[in-house]
């Protein structure tokens, strides 16, 4: 009768998990172990055999040293350039360049689901008392630019100043920015979202890149130095990154060009007479020899005065469900009359933030950065200096009212009386 192989079916560990052949003589020799690892001991390598055997142990540790250096190196430098980004902005920025995207996003959504917003309550003292603060910081005259109309409340009964415009910046005599708080909505009452009014025939608008968002070498620097800040009226951040597809669209400033401009895309659009334009590029707006700059993230949030359909759609407006999270958003949308709106909130939905910007005035608008190290904006006051004027955060957030007076690491909008 032939005898089965004295090697194990299947080999190694297996063979020795089913035990010796039944039909295996008694005599036979039992099956040789088989080593998962081939390695042998010092003793047993011939001088040859040594040398290799050193030369791969060091080469193999040459290359452990070579990727943690690396990896320690690009974490480094991620967390001293400059800028007043955070740490935590940092290490998540750093994630997402290194294709880190989905881990950042369910451990933003997990810290979500351990600490949501709160619902109910009153405004913080400090938030109230900003809201109460509508006279006038700055002197006006009133003679073009009237106070705009106060704006609905989303909460019944209103807060005392709650809705009521204010004087946030004045050119010339005229409150050219103009600025108001709302809570955002009837659940969450202890919140603030803050609504910039900007006039469009009385402002001049310029748009700058950012050290590391697009990155890139522009004519156009990445912070408001000393010698350019004279008639500085406000500053608003951008939107969703452009170098990992985030915004879905493009960047274009003075010939140069970071991602690709997208058809279809949302786009604040700057002309060489220093006006905006928002709205959909290829439709609305296309480039020609007076566009400047051009900044693009995802799609228009308001259309023809009204909110999109799809405004609920989970992942139009951030990763996964961010859509329909609570959240610090930011956007910026532009009236009928060409006004510009500009909106930052403390626990905004996609949906919540389209709707402030519509009731704003906004007939065309579009989102612009989310999460609490991004959204901002900035007036300015020239009472002490004019040719250094003195930032105030409509809302704080994370970056001081200087973030712009420094290098900023994104790109943003700056604002000039004309």
């Amino acid at each position: 009768m032939a005898h089965r192989s004295g090697r194990p079916n299947g080999g190694g560990v297996e063979g020795e998990r089913n035990g010796p052949d039944p039909m295996a003589p008694r005599d036979a020799a039992p099956p040789r172990r088989r080593r998962l690892v081939p390695w042998r001991p010092r003793s047993a390598l011939t001088p040859h055999q040594l040398k290799r055997r050193r030369l791969a142990t060091r080469g193999a540790l040459a290359v452990g040293v070579l990727c943690v250096g690396t990896l320690g190196y690009s974490v480094g430098e991620a967390l001293t350039y400059p800028g007043d980004d955070s740490t935590a902005a940092r290490l998540a920025g750093w994630a997402r360049e290194h294709r880190l995207g989905p881990v950042v996003d369910k451990l933003e959504n997990l810290q979500y689901e351990l600490d949501p917003p709160q619902v109910g309550g009153d405004l913080p003292g400090e938030a109230l008392a900003r809201m109460k603060a509508t006279a006038p910081a700055v002197p006006v005259r009133h003679q073009e630019i009237p106070l705009r109309a106060p704006m609905r409340p989303l909460v019944a009964p209103a807060l005392p100043g709650e809705g009521v415009w204010r004087v946030l910046s004045a050119a010339h005599g005229e409150p050219v920015v103009q600025g108001t708080y709302v809570r955002p909505d009837r659940d969450h009452t202890s919140y603030q979202a803050a609504v910039a009014w900007i006039s469009g025939t009385k402002a001049r608008f310029e748009l700058h890149p950012g050290v590391r968002e697009p990155g890139g070498t522009f004519s156009v620097p990445p912070t408001i130095p000393k010698g350019r800040r004279t008639g500085l009226l406000a500053t608003w951040n951008g939107g969703f990154k452009i170098t990992d597809g985030g915004s879905r669209g493009g960047f274009y400033l003075d010939g140069e060009t970071a991602g690709r401009l997208r058809d279809g895309a949302a786009s604040e659009v700057f002309y060489r007479d220093g006006s905006i334009r928002i709205g959909v590029w290829g439709r609305d707006m296309a480039m020609t020899r007076d566009v400047v700059g051009v900044r693009q993230c995802l799609e228009l949030m308001v259309d023809n005065g009204r909110v999109v359909p799809d405004i609920d759609v989970d992942s139009k407006w951030g990763a996964t469900d961010q859509s329909r999270m609570f959240v610090e958003r930011s956007g910026v949308g532009v009236t009928a009359q060409g006004d510009v709106i500009m909106v930052v909130g403390q626990a905004l939905t996609a949906r919540s933030l389209a709707e402030l910007m519509q009731q704003a005035g906004a007939v065309r608008a579009m989102p612009l950065d989310m999460n609490r190290a991004w959204p901002s904006f900035m007036s300015y006051d020239p009472a002490q200096d004019p040719a250094d004027p003195k930032p105030t955060n409509l809302l704080d957030f994370e970056n001081p009212p200087e973030r712009y007076y420094n290098q900023a690491t994104r790109d943003f909008v700056a604002v000039y009386g004309k």
